[in-house]
């Protein structure tokens, strides 16, 4: 049996455009520029983190709950309604399933957006675990977060196959002892140089992992 722990957005389902727009609108509703290294750096945030790291960077007046309710309010109907799964997402998971891997995700979504859309693809009861930062109380650019969920799978974290589409969340999870794979995804694509230098392995979707060996 193999471990796989997945992150969500932009690796299970095509929501990047969705899950960074909405974060980002909170800057241009208040007319506050960035710059391009900004996505990089909130994208593990999640909703929580990036909220927190707005008040701190740019002197928000707004409390992190507010900040984060707007970004549901944004995101909730995409998620719920038309946010697709990536290529051969579905078809490998069910694979996998069936060969008896355990398979379970760690998100900076939250579960108000994470929940309802993997139900609606089909793939929610596929996973052991569904976590999301807010489970843990810390963000995917915490090495904790990843001992910690080794702990709670009761595996080594080097027995776990992290997969991600975010040079600093696969970097996080590396450090933290854990094998990762790069995930393609054309929001991160000017960073696949890089992702391939630190990860294990890399994919452009599904369909190779299930031949992933570590």
């Amino acid at each position: 049996m193999r471990t796989y722990l997945f992150d969500f957005d932009g690796t299970l389902v095509d929501s990047m455009p969705t899950y960074v727009s909405v974060m980002l609108k909170i800057l241009s509703d208040r007319g506050i520029a960035h710059d391009d290294e900004l996505v990089k750096t909130i994208t593990p945030l999640g909703y929580k983190g990036t909220a927190k790291y707005y008040i701190e960077r740019f002197s928000l007046k707004e409390s992190e709950t507010e900040l984060v309710e707007s970004m549901g309010r944004y995101a909730l109907n995409e998620y719920l309604y038309r946010i697709p799964a990536k290529k051969n997402v579905v078809e490998t998971l069910r694979f996998l399933k069936a060969r008896g891997d355990s398979l379970n995700v760690l998100t900076a979504s939250p579960h108000l957006t994470l929940d309802p859309c993997l139900k609606r693809i089909g793939i929610y009861d596929l996973f052991s675990n569904v976590w999301s930062c807010e489970d843990f109380a810390t963000t995917k650019s915490d090495p904790q977060i990843y001992r910690r969920a080794a702990k709670a799978l009761g595996m080594p974290a080097s027995e776990i196959l992290f997969l991600d589409d975010n040079y600093n969340a696969l970097k996080t999870a590396k450090s933290a002892g854990m094998k990762v794979c790069g995930v393609f995804d054309e929001s991160s694509k000017g960073y696949e140089k890089e992702i391939r230098e630190i990860a294990d392995f890399y994919v452009d979707d599904f369909a190779p992992l299930p031949a992933i060996t570590w």
